[in-house]
């Protein structure tokens, strides 16, 4: 592949170097590139550090004829990505007082505000640098050349970032007509071993043994990842036929394509079948409700959800009976299925779920150990269903697991109850 269709894409931030925020523009910024027949051949991370992004630069252009780079562009001290790309490239950064006027017009009539004197730095670019508007921001991107390597800059915030290379860079690159495109898709399974479905699909690997598929496991969900190249029109088809593939052997156990996550596929499914959902969690402390209100307009058909921590509580709150706690204990088949019914009275709702276990790292015994996990789902038929899990590792791990598995749990109920 010519240097031509290669690129590099260089996050530039000290804080995505840290454990708190993550570099997702790359790989958004991969999926379009690889739309237009561009390879990804180098991702990395930099801190705001002039010396270490003009390293990186070099490193970049050796390996590839396009580097974008996110991030660096505010109007604060430590934004240095431009006056490190001047310096890299060996041109002046001039201030457009232009670009400043017009800044400080947006200010006044979309914010009502004086601009601050700091924001003139986002004015300053490159000698030659063409600049590429931010109709959602006041920092530009800007598109250079040095040496045949093209180098298109553009703001870290990612809905910026999205915008101006769908508005000013994806139709330069369309013009190009690449005649080899690379076509992915992401099929997204819960509520299953990462094992169980490599066992399930590994009878197609050597159908498509000439294209790649990758299983990643993360807590509660499988990803199989498929991808085809060639021209457009055949990278496609072929992407759809490995798809058709995987789902005869899956079925509705895939639960999204892409970027739907599965708390947005139960809310589709719930607002499709006109259903509402209430919920009772116990060792999850509210995680499934977080995950399910993360979603816009989940309130169309999530009604709400206790968290019945203490074994008093699973009493006051949903009904719980004193005796099946005595007799069988909070985390048992029987106390979810009557938390499950105590939520769905409490609401009023076509469905309901519970979870109740031990997260740990204390609390585990011979016949309960920490793991153990208990989870119902009734209707306001009279249909439900139980089941119980183990799962392994941390606190932290069993939770998430716990309100992935549940997700998907009421989810497949749905399905069944059709």
């Amino acid at each position: 592949m010519s240097a031509g269709t290669r690129a590099a894409i260089v996050a530039i931030g000290s804080e995505m170097l840290g454990p708190l925020r993550r570099d997702t523009n790359s790989s958004w910024l991969t999926e379009r590139l690889e739309e237009m027949g561009i390879e990804v051949v180098r991702k990395s991370v930099v801190g705001d550090e002039p010396e270490e992004i003009a390293r990186e630069l070099s490193c970049s252009a050796a390996a590839a004829g396009w580097i974008f780079t996110t991030g660096g562009l505010g109007p604060t001290a430590d934004d240095v990505t431009v006056a490190a790309i001047a310096h890299w490239m060996g041109v002046p950064v001039r201030r457009d007082e232009r670009f400043v006027a017009a800044m400080r017009e947006r200010w006044e009539v979309r914010r009502g505000l004086r601009m601050p004197s700091v924001n003139e730095k986002q004015a300053d670019f490159p000698e030659g640098a063409r600049v590429l508007e931010n109709a959602r921001g006041t920092a530009p991107g800007l598109w250079l050349e040095r040496r045949g390597v093209q180098i298109v800059v553009l703001p870290g915030v990612p809905s910026e970032m999205r915008e101006i290379f769908e508005q000013k860079v994806l139709p330069e690159l369309r013009r190009g007509g690449a005649s080899a495109v690379t076509k992915r898709r992401v099929l997204r399974i819960a509520g299953m071993a990462e094992s169980r479905v490599e066992e399930l699909v590994a009878p197609f690997y050597a159908k498509w043994k000439d294209d790649p598929v990758t299983i990643l496991a993360s807590p509660g969900e499988v990803e199989l990842h498929l991808c085809a190249r060639g021209d457009p029109a055949t990278a496609e088809a072929r992407v759809a036929e490995m798809e058709d593939d995987f789902r005869s052997v899956l079925g509705a156990r895939i639960h999204g394509t892409g970027g739907e996550a599965l708390a947005e596929s139960l809310g589709r499914a719930l607002k499709e079948k006109g259903r509402t959902l209430a919920l009772a969690e116990s060792c999850t402390g509210g995680l499934v409700s977080s995950l399910l209100t993360d979603v816009p307009g989940s309130s169309a058909y999530f009604l709400g959800t206790v968290v019945p921590y203490a074994d008093r509580s699973k009493e006051t709150l949903l009904g719980v009976h004193e005796e099946t706690l005595k007799r069988h204990g909070a985390v048992s088949e029987e106390t979810a299925r009557e938390m499950a019914h105590g939520a769905r009275e409490r609401f009023g709702s076509d469905l309901a779920a519970s979870v109740t276990g031990i997260a740990g790292p204390d609390g585990g015994t011979p016949e309960k150990p920490v793991g153990t996990v208990f989870f119902a789902v009734v209707d306001r038929e009279g249909r439900e269903k139980t089941s119980k899990r183990f799962f392994g590792g941390d606190r932290a791990m069993v939770r998430r697991t716990s309100a992935m598995f549940s997700l998907e749990m009421i989810r497949r109920f749905l399905i069944e109850a059709a």
